[in-house]
């Protein structure tokens, strides 16, 4: 089981930036996907962008390209999301998520659409004049 834990949402205006950070423990695995994640209340929650850490293939959501990076720091274990050009429809909770693949070979557009069991608490992001 992977134990993740995010952080560095905040309050920003339109227009702004934030980097969110997910550590994760507990696992040890050759590669894994993982994923970040948002959900507005009243509304689905919606993959943002995915990654699959052994060669670092990244996928995004239409809604995100050209704005927000994911990547992922495999001596810290760490999952990061910078969101740039941030707008009011980005405000959301935003989740990771992880899944050890071990060798298996794993597309970042698998990994976006992944089942995944192992998810953060979440953090939130509010972005508002």
């Amino acid at each position: 089981q992977v134990h993740l834990a995010e952080s560095g949402g905040g309050s920003v205006q339109p227009g702004g930036s934030l980097r969110l950070s997910c550590q994760a423990s507990g696992s040890s695995s050759s590669s894994y996907c993982m994923g970040w994640f948002r959900q507005a209340p009243g509304k689905y929650r919606e993959g943002v962008a995915a990654i699959f850490t052994a060669g670092g293939s990244t996928y995004y959501g239409d809604s995100v390209k050209g704005r927000f990076t994911i990547s992922h720091d495999n001596a810290k274990n760490t999952l990061y999301l910078q969101m740039s050009s941030l707008q009011p429809d980005d405000s959301a909770t935003y989740y990771c998520a992880a899944e050890p693949r071990g060798y298996q070979a794993t597309s970042a557009l698998e990994c976006f659409w992944y089942t995944y069991k192992n998810w953060g608490p979440g953090t939130q992001v509010t972005v508002s004049s």
